[in-house]
């Protein structure tokens, strides 16, 4: 588990709190690679209060990551969540 999560100001750009971010990166129900993409990775959890967000980031090292792009989570990924 990443200690340290470092957001990015693109990560901030669509109005999320840094605990609603921080909240669904570490409550997750998908994490995984970006396909094609070297050292970027997808990772699918809610808020606290209930929205979806898709959370995309790079690992800076074993206990760090950061963070560059979130947004509501899109259809295009529901397929990887198995519901």
């Amino acid at each position: 588990m990443y200690k340290n999560i470092e957001l990015n100001q693109a990560a901030l750009k669509r109005g999320f709190s840094e605990r609603d971010i921080s909240w669904a990166f570490t409550y997750y129900l998908y994490d995984g690679p970006m396909e094609e993409m070297e050292n970027k990775y997808l990772r699918i959890g809610f808020t606290p209060t209930g929205v979806l967000l898709e959370i995309m980031y790079n690992e800076i090292d074993d206990f760090s990551v950061n963070v560059f792009h979130v947004m509501r989570c899109r259809s295009i990924y529901y397929h990887l969540l198995n519901l």
